[in-house]
């Protein structure tokens, strides 16, 4: 049947069906929900989300428990562990020799994330004036650099500080300094804190410095002709439009550092294991020295717990620092 209607006047719906239901849609499907509701997506994720809490999870509260108990050699064996609250915490908090190694762990992330920091910095404006073979051969060798595996790069480090072998005693003696022959670079701690410095700088300055990169990309080009036309020199575009411009990127770039460095373990423990006596020796080092050189797992357990705390601490107040400075630019 044909339906006629008069021009201008509204369309009228077609008569449903005499069951009531609702007509078919496109394709002669009924009308669904959306696409996505229901338990299906969270089915989906569940796999990903239980082995997250598994690999994550678990291990903190194994560790938190251990740490309230007593718990050593004989213990780890047999499973006879017996809760003694905070009597760990309050061993470790007395003990002088732990604060010495909570100095010098805020001692080597402040030089650390200072060097980076500033170092990346510096290359990723570096990265932006040149010409693209110049920035295509730097980003190649950042991108080498921190592909570069953490044991490697630390027995490469070794090699090049060999007292006997080493490529730099040989330079330092080329060049006239005779008091670094067979020097013993890593029976000294204060050169052996500073390789160490050296390596964890150079290993992290390539993600900082191509993270700021991509970040300077994106400052509009017309903000610097504006500032040179009214006569700014280059450190004021910096401090007036380079810096707020990237500072989301570049304070997340620095609390990433903080995380790295203040956890940084492999490398003091291939090179030096927290030596000579405990000059390198930092909190995560020596949680594992208490661990496994007394047999003392409870208070090992504690120290992580401790560094755990500290670093969580550090991290909240810089986050307030920002966001109350974010608050104020608002």
């Amino acid at each position: 049947m044909t339906v006629v209607r008069e021009a201008g006047a509204p369309p009228t719906s077609l008569p449903r069906p005499a069951d009531g239901s609702a007509r078919p849609g496109r394709g002669g499907k009924r009308g669904r929900g959306p696409v996505g509701s229901g338990a299906w997506p969270y089915l989906l994720i569940a796999p990903a989300v239980l082995g997250m809490l598994y690999l994550l999870a678990y291990p903190l509260v194994r560790t938190v428990l251990i740490s309230l108990q007593d718990f050593r050699l004989r213990q780890l064996i047999q499973g006879d562990a017996r809760f003694v609250g905070l009597r760990n915490y309050e061993t470790l908090l007395t003990d002088a020799h732990f604060w010495q190694v909570v100095r010098r762990t805020f001692l080597f992330m402040a030089v650390n994330v200072a060097l980076i920091m500033l170092l990346a910095t510096l290359v990723a404006l570096v990265i932006e004036r040149l010409g693209r073979v110049g920035r295509i051969a730097v980003l190649s060798a950042l991108v080498l650099t921190w592909a570069m595996p953490v044991i490697a790069a630390t027995t490469v480090f070794q090699w090049l500080f060999h007292s006997e072998f080493g490529i730099v005693n040989w330079a330092l003696q080329q060049l006239g300094f005779t008091s670094f022959d067979r020097y013993p670079w890593f029976a000294h701690g204060t050169a052996a804190f500073s390789i160490l410095v050296a390596l964890i700088v150079w290993q992290s300055v390539p993600f900082a410095a191509i993270t700021l990169y991509s970040a300077l990309v994106t400052v509009p080009t017309e903000l610097y002709e504006s500032a040179r036309i009214d006569g700014a020199s280059a450190r004021r575009i910096f401090r007036a439009i380079t810096f707020p411009m990237i500072r989301p990127i570049f304070m997340l770039v620095f609390s990433l550092e903080v995380i790295w460095t203040f956890k940084a373990f492999v490398q003091i423990w291939v090179m030096t294991n927290g030596g000579p006596g405990d000059a390198t020796t930092i909190l995560p080092v020596y949680a594992v020295q208490t661990a496994l050189s007394s047999q003392r797992y409870d208070l090992g357990s504690a120290a992580s717990m401790v560094t755990v705390l500290m670093l969580a601490g550090v991290l909240v107040f810089y986050f307030r620092q920002m966001f109350r400075q974010e608050g104020e630019a608002l």
